[in-house]
């Protein structure tokens, strides 16, 4: 810890400063970051300290937009009426982010940008088809979510760039969320889903790939009117798992398609 280069930002204006100069890695709730330098696997060692910025803590709506400040924590998430309403399947993925502890410290920001394919929140917002909204002393531009990742924890934000908020569009349909770990709560997910049926269903898979996947196969099965067998068996040929320490290819894909048919069901 000692050999750490860390620097606090007082603002957004002055964390983009910093960022323009410097290219340091943000840092706020460090949930993951704590746990990375703790195991000597993360090679960063100058951090921008970005935790005070209150201005990115905002949960708020744009007409019908909500928006999600980067500094938003599972806590606020939980909490929020406006959340609850608009992206219940957050709210669930947002309790089972480990302990309390966790909840009240890590954002959904970090959580994006740090690029797990085991990140809870990110199923929710590839099927709910966010927006991720990027600033740097250059501009801002805004991202669609399935564009954001290039691959396993690699995104397109810049050197100089930093998350500053999450856009989720109205979302039309039934929601549903499930994550499958060691444990009922406080494990990292063996497999996790966000799903919404709707005219359009829309479905997407964490831990299967190197990067959370929608599976534009399988939803256009269901468009499509096949029975939930046949839309089982193209999701099992769609999504291609590997083994690791967490669990199998084979029990992944397996759990997969209980999960889509569980899906289907319950929102028959």
């Amino acid at each position: 810890m000692s050999e750490i280069d860390l620097r606090r930002a007082s603002s957004l204006d002055d964390a983009l400063s910093i960022l323009s100069t410097e290219g340091r890695t943000p840092v706020a709730g460090a949930t993951d970051v704590y746990v990375a330098l703790n195991y000597g696997t993360l090679p960063q060692r100058q951090f921008l300290d970005i935790w005070a910025l209150d201005e990115l803590r905002q949960i708020s709506t744009r007409g019908d937009m909500l928006i999600l400040g980067a500094l938003a924590t599972y806590t606020s998430l939980i909490r929020s009426p406006v959340v609850n309403e608009r992206l219940p399947m957050l709210v669930e993925a947002a309790r089972l982010v480990g302990g309390v502890q966790i909840q009240n410290r890590g954002t959904v920001g970090g959580n994006i940008a740090n690029g797990s394919p085991a990140g809870d929140s990110l199923p929710v917002f590839a099927a709910a088809d966010a927006v991720i909204v990027l600033r740097s002393m250059k501009g801002e531009r805004r991202v669609p979510f399935a564009d954001f990742y290039t691959g396993y924890r690699a995104t397109v934000i810049r050197p100089d760039g930093l998350l500053i908020a999450i856009e989720v569009p109205p979302v039309e349909g039934t929601q549903w969320f499930r994550k499958v770990g060691t444990r009922a709560a406080q494990a990292i997910s063996k497999i996790v889903v966000a799903a919404v049926r709707s005219s359009q269903p829309r479905i997407a898979f964490g831990s299967v790939a190197p990067t959370v996947v929608r599976v534009p196969e399988t939803e256009h099965a269901l468009v499509s009117g096949a029975i939930i067998d046949d839309a089982a068996k193209v999701l099992s040929r769609e999504i291609a798992p590997i083994d690791d320490v967490r669990s199998t290819a084979e029990y992944r894909k397996k759990v997969a398609v209980n999960l889509l048919r569980q899906f289907w069901s319950e929102t028959a």
